[in-house]
């Protein structure tokens, strides 16, 4: 018998579910920077353009990895019985997408 008991079924997979909404708020950052980088003709050919569509990008890479390393410390977390971690991804997130937003606002004053 191990240590300590199995995790009841239904936080393993509410933590699955909230690793996946993060995958999917980078996909959607990703998605985001196609978009400015092939589809809005304002955006695509400036740098302000080229600055949003890098930054989504790294925001969202960061999403990722942060998303993983989170999930994974919330399942060991739930099998060893420890309180919870705490994650800076949301203050990530809303720091970045606040300053992409910003930068978005201020484009037409730019151009």
């Amino acid at each position: 018998m191990p240590d300590h008991p199995e995790p009841d079924y239904r936080f393993t997979l509410a933590n699955e579910r909230t690793f996946l909404a993060w995958i999917r708020t980078s996909l959607a950052l990703i998605a985001g920077a196609v978009a400015v980088t092939h589809l809005a003709p304002t955006f695509g050919n400036s740098s302000t353009g080229t600055a949003l569509a890098i930054g989504s990008t790294l925001l969202a890479v960061t999403i990722i990895i942060g998303s993983y390393f989170h999930w994974r410390s919330v399942q060991l977390a739930m099998r060893r019985g420890l309180p919870l971690p705490t994650s800076p991804l949301m203050r990530i997130l809303v720091c970045g997408t606040s300053a992409l937003a910003v930068l978005t606002m201020t484009t037409p004053l730019l151009g």
